[in-house]
């Protein structure tokens, strides 16, 4: 029922979208006015000037500058037809030797078939001729010609002829001059308004809805408008170079057509494009004339608009190509030009309300999957390439145990969960072990550095996201340890736990422990069951840890596990990972002694904790000559046969 009820609004919203055009427009169009001109409006009343002597100052302006552009491309367009029998000769010169390249050889290969046809079936021809001059000789009547004359128009005919095309346009301009007076005048009263009727009971989320509505559409048309201005001056004066006629007409339409996505500045070429290569002697004015619209918008494109409003609006490519189709439908001309501040915000308002978080989803162009949901997705298709790449991505302002853990151990955490319900199958658990460690390889050379935080810099359009992700792109990096560097060198023997994704964490957390000058081996969970368990000389053990997504339920082979360890390693240091916050492992009375790590940033903190400690408080060593010089241990040997620094 939910779902017909949402398809029935859906229906009624369009129907009247499309039936109420009439009304809608000129209301639309005084609502995106008003955000136009405000920041004008706020400066004027900054100058002390008064709220309606500055809505009306602002709105004269906008109107002088609307009849300017309007009376600029009237005076263009009169001055072409004017001008046009002086280009008249070169006209019909290019127009005969387009003929001459198509109609002429099109002439010639319809001459050779007709000859061919002729010696193919000259009988059919005799039929043809005979055929002809008997319909000649016949009686039938032949049509009559008939002439129909329309009485003289009268002078009230004439007048609405010739001035209902203008009285049109000059009436919805002055609906939406007015309706924009009273929004601006009253644009407080209005928000109060539509703050209790929308979002009485969550004042807040109204209220930034609103606000970033407001902001983003009014940051998206003064960077639009100004760009546009720019664009349409270069076009304007590199025509003018070239040699085109009506290069200002031509500088004007492509300012306005580029409110047109994608598709209006390349509209405004071909219009050039065709009038130089009619007008020119040549080609080179076409040619030329391509090379500037070219070069103009790709420097417009790629390289102004991501400087001033970052690389998108804040909606993705093809909610841009979809939003044109549906407007251009709806409303026609004029919902191609509204289409993308329509759209946006659509989106705004998807993600604020909760109903209608599928239009952010689908037109926006934040990331529909968290990072962490992708690592997972990736895992699962057995792509491990795109994985990488998102990590290189990733990795250029977050350290190696920032990617670690936010993004690898909250994905690895997905798919531990949906091991739990038994929906991953066999051959899907070996493809995620696969993927997971060629991932792990890849990044076997990648430097667990500090980047530079910028808490203060407010993120791209492109770049902005949800809450659930913004923790990922605006917390404080990790510091970095080096127990090396320091002389603090230890071996850490880690031990991975009997879940079918602990021996990945494991080889994640001995990666994250050799990059930090640390030591470390890994160790299967099966070496250490109690059936094993006597097997294993723990001699010279001075760093421990368990590392198992299991920590965070308890299970009670993790309990006995960490309970044999501190029987026969009483003075190790034993760490336990990755425990989630206030899980019942934290009470455990067996492991009191023990540090709880729930990150690989806290266990890598951890361990170089636990090594500059041995060192400070110095070492003992057993059945070792002490005028002998101290090894070291390497981590290509297993610690239960390698001596390593021991807590005095």
């Amino acid at each position: 029922m939910r779902a017909l009820l949402s398809l029935v609004t859906g229906v009624v919203v369009i129907c009247a979208l499309y039936f109420g055009r009439a009304v809608l427009i000129p209301i639309i169009l005084a609502v995106l006015l008003s955000f136009l001109v405000a920041p004008f409006v706020d400066l004027l009343r900054r100058l002390k000037l008064g709220q309606v002597p500055s809505v009306i100052l602002a709105v004269l302006v906008a109107l002088s500058v609307l009849t300017a552009v309007g009376a600029l491309i009237g005076a263009q367009v009169a001055q072409l037809a004017s001008d046009l029998p002086r280009y008249q000769v070169a006209v019909e010169r290019k127009i005969d030797a387009v003929q001459e390249k198509t109609v002429g050889r099109a002439d010639a290969f319809l001459g050779k078939a007709a000859t061919a046809l002729k010696r193919i079936s000259p009988n059919r021809q005799e039929e043809i001729r005979k055929s002809q001059e008997n319909q000649t000789a016949s009686p039938i009547d032949a049509p009559m010609p008939v002439e129909v004359h329309e009485p003289s128009p009268s002078p009230v005919e004439l007048a609405q002829r010739f001035l209902s095309p203008i009285i049109s346009p000059l009436e919805t301009t002055g609906i939406v001059l007015v309706v924009a007076i009273f929004i601006l005048l009253q644009r407080e009263d209005l928000r109060d308004r539509l703050i209790r009727l929308f979002g009485s009971r969550d004042l807040h989320r109204a209220t930034t809805a609103m606000d970033e509505a407001a902001r983003r559409l009014s940051r998206y048309f003064l960077a639009q408008l100004g760009i546009n201005m720019g664009v349409g001056i270069v076009i304007s004066i590199g025509l003018a170079i070239i040699g085109v006629p009506g290069a200002l007409l031509f500088g004007v339409l492509t300012g306005l057509l580029r409110f047109v996505p994608y598709v209006g500045t390349w509209i405004a070429a071909l219009l050039a494009v065709i009038f130089a290569t009619a007008v020119g002697p040549g080609w080179s004015m076409m040619i030329w004339t391509i090379v500037l619209f070219g070069v103009t918008d790709i420097v417009a494109g790629q390289i102004v608009e991501p400087m001033l409003y970052g690389h998108s609006t804040g909606l993705s490519p093809f909610a841009v190509i979809v939003a044109a189709v549906f407007w251009s439908w709806i409303w026609g001309p004029i919902g191609l030009v509204l289409s993308t501040p329509l759209t946006l915000c659509l989106v705004i308002l998807g993600r604020h309300v909760d109903r209608l978080e599928f239009l952010d989803v689908l037109f926006g162009d934040r990331p529909a999957l968290t990072p962490a949901e992708n690592f997972y997705q990736r895992l699962l298709a057995n792509d491990p390439d795109e994985a990488l790449v998102q990590a290189e991505s990733l990795l250029k302002e977050r350290s190696l145990s920032a990617y670690y853990d936010e993004v690898a151990l909250e994905g690895l955490r997905i798919a531990h969960q949906d091991v739990l319900r038994g929906v991953v199958t066999a051959d899907q658990l070996k493809r995620i072990n696969e993927s997971a460690m060629d991932i792990i390889e890849g990044l076997e050379e990648v430097e667990d550095v500090v980047m530079a935080a910028r808490p203060d810099e407010e993120p791209p359009a492109s770049l902005e996201m949800s809450d659930r992700e913004a923790g990922i792109f605006h917390e404080a990096p990790p510091a970095h340890f080096d127990a090396a560097s320091e002389g603090h060198t230890s071996s850490v023997l880690c031990i991975a736990g009997r879940g079918v994704l602990d021996d990945l964490a494991a080889t994640i957390a001995v990666q994250l422990f050799r990059k930090h000058g640390l030591g470390a081996d890994l160790a299967p969970y099966e070496r250490f069951s109690r059936t094993r368990f006597d097997e294993v000389d723990l001699t010279g053990v001075s760093l421990i840890c368990v590392i198992s997504f299991d920590a965070a339920e308890s299970p009670p082979y993790l309990r006995n596990l960490l309970r044999r360890l501190h029987q026969r390693a009483g003075a190790a240091d034993l760490i336990v990972g990755l425990v989630v916050p206030d899980s019942a492992l934290e009470g455990e009375a067996v492991i009191r002694k023990t540090s709880a790590a729930t990150s690989f940033k806290e266990l890598v903190e951890a361990c170089v904790a636990a090594a500059r400690l041995q060192t400070t408080n110095g070492v003992s060593w057993e059945g070792l000559n002490p005028e002998e010089p101290v090894p070291v241990a390497d981590s290509g040997k297993a610690p239960a046969v390698v001596p390593v620094l021991r807590g005095a």
